[in-house]
C-alpha cells in the first residue's frame, strides 16, 4: 500500500483542525486517498513553521492550505492527473 498523499498537521484542542478532519473524510470518501494526522506538539520545528496557521494540509509533500480545507479545490487536484 503506497503512503498517503494527504497529511493534516494539527495540535490538540484545535476546533478548527476538528473541522478539517471532517472535511478530509469527505474528500478521500470520494477519491478513495487516505490521510494521515501530523501533531506538532513537542516538535519545536513544525511548531515554528506552522504553529499559527493550523491546520495546514499537505498534498504529496507540499502546502496545499491552511486554517480551513478548500474541498473543491482539493478534490480537483487529487483527482488531476500530474504530469
Amino acid at each position: 500500500m503506497r503512503e498517503p498523499r494527504l497529511t493534516l498537521i494539527t495540535r490538540p484542542g484545535c476546533h478548527l483542525c476538528e473541522d478539517a478532519k471532517a472535511a478530509l473524510d469527505r474528500v478521500v470518501a470520494v477519491t478513495g486517498d487516505r490521510w494521515i494526522e501530523r501533531d506538532v506538539s513537542g516538535d519545536v520545528e513544525m511548531e515554528r513553521e506552522y504553529g499559527d496557521r493550523l491546520p495546514v494540509v499537505l498534498l504529496d509533500g507540499r502546502e496545499h492550505g491552511y486554517w480551513r480545507v478548500e474541498e473543491e479545490r482539493l478534490l480537483r487536484d487529487l483527482t488531476t492527473p500530474q504530469l
